[in-house]
């Protein structure tokens, strides 16, 4: 097993402003690059090669840590603060949702020693700025005397299988899905809003509608307030290192994958339009639909599906659109969809959660 390396580095900023207007908040924060969860199919991998860095090992491997990130941030709000002659409501509206953990998981192992996070989070409170959260783990509970005092603050839970097997496989470092169940129950006991993000489903593993029905079932008797459900998105750097690795754990689902996202980073079309009428019925049927702001979201085809999302309903639903979707023999014919598609539903005009360290 290769082992860690943890390099520490300054930012000049850590509030990053998120310049796509149809995103749901207005800047992140990322106190860390890389991510000691070592999820196989994350998209953040493919941001290493801004730092001239592989979507390999060393996402997992070699870690840089924002060791300035509280004072860059007391920096930039102080600042906004002088700005609105120290009127904190007015500061507040003017900077809208703050979300961390949009190219790392905020509450990462290291986490625990280094509290970059909490710092922020303790800025975040002091100046009262409306706050997200994602993380895949339960040291989110750590911080509960911070979020507990925020005017609005929300917790997204990833979570996108209860399967131990399938994550143990392809994210090697993360918590046990009965952990992050524990943290929704306890966030939503103290009073924070919380969220499921059921994301990324994975074709041919996690997407059957049993398995997605009891993880939203479970999810909602322990207390969440609304969900998401996105597909799994490759990009080219991902992709290699996301098929290696089923190759190794998975490899009776290596083919398919090849057919199924073909050249692209996103699923054919079929596929995408049968998931989605199944992911839209079922946020409707546990009533778990509504994104709202500080709920981290895409518009293309990977995105986030929110219950009733482009007309969707029970006509045409499928019980698990990777096995109704069938691989086309060559040459290539794609399936025709059941019903005419839009544009805009198809075209990849914005990537998920793609924003600057």
């Amino acid at each position: 097993m290769a082992r860690t390396q943890y390099e520490r580095i300054t930012t000049k900023q850590t509030l990053n402003r998120v310049k796509e207007e149809r995103m749901p908040f207005d800047w992140s924060i990322n106190p860390y690059r890389g991510c000691g969860h070592g999820c196989s199919f994350c998209y953040a991998r493919a941001f290493q090669s801004f730092i001239g860095m592989g979507a390999e090992d060393e996402f997992q491997h070699h870690i840089f840590m924002k060791s300035n990130a509280a004072e860059a941030l007391e920096k930039q709000l102080s600042s906004a603060a002088r700005k609105f002659n120290y009127d904190i409501e007015a500061m507040r509206r003017s900077i809208g949702q703050v979300t961390i953990g949009t190219a790392t998981d905020p509450y990462q192992p290291i986490e625990g020693k280094e509290t970059l996070t909490r710092e922020c989070l303790k800025l975040l409170a002091k100046y009262r700025i409306s706050t997200s959260i994602t993380t895949r783990s339960p040291l989110v509970l750590r911080d509960l005397d911070i979020l507990t005092r925020m005017e609005n603050v929300s917790v997204n839970i990833s979570l996108n299988t209860l399967s131990g097997d399938v994550v143990r496989k392809l994210e090697p470092a993360s918590p046990h899905p009965e952990a992050r169940l524990d943290a929704i129950h306890r966030l939503s006991a103290a009073g924070i809003r919380t969220g499921l993000f059921v994301a990324p489903v994975l074709p041919f593993l996690t997407d059957e509608e049993p398995e997605l029905k009891e993880l939203l079932s479970q999810a909602k008797e322990r207390g969440v307030s609304f969900a998401m459900i996105s597909l799994l998105r490759l990009s080219r750097d991902v992709k290699k290192w996301y098929l290696e690795t089923l190759k190794h754990h998975f490899p009776e689902v290596v083919q398919s994958y090849r057919e199924l996202y073909g050249q692209g980073a996103y699923a054919e079309e079929h596929y995408v339009r049968s998931f989605k009428s199944m992911a839209s019925r079922l946020l409707n049927e546990y009533g778990l639909g509504g994104l709202t702001k500080g709920t981290p979201a895409a518009v293309n085809r990977s995105g986030p599906i929110a219950a009733g999302e482009n007309g969707a309903s029970d006509e045409g639903a499928v019980g698990h659109p990777a096995r109704e979707w069938a691989a086309p023999v060559r040459p290539r014919k794609l399936p025709k969809p059941a019903a005419p598609v839009s544009g805009e539903e198809l075209t990849p005009d914005v990537e998920q959660l793609s924003f600057p360290f």
